[in-house]
């Protein structure tokens, strides 16, 4: 079911965010943008080591702050690298906070369109789906509400049906019923 926020659609999705049909993906990144497991990995399998040597150039940056790369043989535009931890790989609630922003900013600096999100920090980071969800979702409301946003369209690509079901049953709660 779609949420609307403003003029945004928000969308939530079980499947596999490298096969995302959108301008941009989110990846949840290490500060030093190496592209390991987890969902890094699995945009530089599909998309390529390309993408990993385009942001390495870049690193490190600050924890909490984004990144865009071009996104290889993936079927989005760009990979938009949030660093949601430093190399301990430990993340918390103000780190995905502001690594969801960071990435929001860099996708309305550019106008795109459409973006995709994966449960930032919950992979490697280990922080909890439901909290990630609650977290996120309160940022983009933030952001979207009486903005002048160029984002149509954000959607949320969870794998794996806990994460889904975490951050399905958060927009419930979060965003109403459409």
């Amino acid at each position: 079911m779609p949420y609307k926020i403003g003029n945004t659609e928000i969308l939530i999705e079980q499947g596999d965010i490298t096969d995302a049909e959108v301008e941009a993906v989110v990846n949840p990144a290490n500060n030093q943008l190496y592209m390991g497991a987890g969902v890094a990995g699995a945009l530089k399998k599909r998309g390529g080591r390309d993408i990993e040597d385009e942001a390495v150039k870049k690193a490190p940056v600050e924890v909490g702050s984004a990144i865009i790369t071009s996104a290889g043989k993936l079927r989005a535009s760009y990979v938009i690298h949030a660093a949601v931890m430093g190399i301990d790989l430990i993340t918390d609630a103000e780190k995905i906070r502001n690594a969801t922003l960071s990435a929001l900013s860099i996708a309305e600096e550019i106008g795109i369109k459409s973006v995709a999100f994966p449960a930032l920090g919950t992979g490697i980071g280990g922080f909890p789906y439901n909290e990630a969800a609650r977290v996120m979702y309160r940022i983009i409301k933030e952001h979207l509400d009486g903005s002048n946003s160029s984002l149509e369209r954000i959607l949320f690509v969870l794998f794996g049906y806990e994460a889904y079901n975490e951050f399905l049953n958060r927009a419930e709660k979060d965003f109403g019923n459409g």
